[in-house]
């Protein structure tokens, strides 16, 4: 049977580091998910068609398939957005390994957080994700015993220790099983919410992130250097 996806937009070889929104995909098996993928051609189509310097997509497995992150340029496309979009799929109750390297590497002290880590703030951060599971089974009386909302603390206190604004997330439930037509939609509703940043009905009315004040003190002072 033919595949009823639509044609993929073509991969950006240089994907931009200064745009004001900046789309961080991380599938570790993106050829194999629909949800995903459509998420992704959705996108970098829409990035296509928008003015240089709006929009960026950076396909995260793509450009570091040996898991060697260039900190630098990834730093360099952070500080120059206004909206950091996290797509992934939803992995064990949380992200994929290479998403979780790359908050490891390029979320640094002193960069990021703590004593003149501000980077990010004043940033907004909106987490696009998808569950195998469908939403009934996010339950206390199903097997994944809670409300997905249970699973959020680590995202939004992420981007509260980064000084950003954690934004309400897109999740779509039972992704293996979504139709076409519910994937369209989802990812319409994506693209229409990327294309109309900030000007969406709700964000004003979510609430800025808490003072997250990490001291220099957190962190082992540096090593003086052993005498000869």
């Amino acid at each position: 049977m033919a595949s009823t996806d639509p044609p993929a937009a073509a991969a950006d070889p240089a994907p931009r580091t200064d745009a004001e929104i900046l789309v961080v995909v991380a599938h570790p098996e993106l050829e194999q998910s629909r949800a995903n993928r459509r998420l992704l051609q959705a996108a970098r189509a829409l990035q296509q068609e928008s003015p240089a310097g709006r929009l960026a997509v950076r396909d995260l497995y793509a450009l570091y398939p040996d898991y060697l992150i260039d900190v630098g340029v990834e730093q360099a496309a952070l500080a120059a957005a206004k909206l950091v979009v996290w797509q992934q799929p939803i992995r064990w109750y949380g992200m994929p390994p290479l998403l979780k390297l790359w908050l490891d590497d390029v979320l640094t002290f002193g960069w990021a957080y703590g004593p003149e880590g501000s980077a990010l703030r004043g940033k907004d951060l909106w987490l696009v994700a998808s569950t195998g599971g469908p939403e009934e089974s996010y339950r206390p009386d199903s097997y994944n015993r809670y409300f997905f909302d249970a699973f959020l603390p680590p995202y939004e206190q992420t981007a509260a220790l980064c000084g950003m604004r954690f934004l309400p997330p897109l999740i779509l439930h039972g992704a293996h099983k979504a139709s076409e037509a519910e994937l369209g939609a989802h990812a319409d509703t994506y693209v229409q919410r990327l294309a109309d940043y900030p000007v969406w009905p709700e964000i004003d009315q979510v609430e800025e992130c808490v003072e997250c004040a990490v001291p220099a003190s957190a962190r082992p002072a540096e090593r003086l250097p052993v005498p000869a």
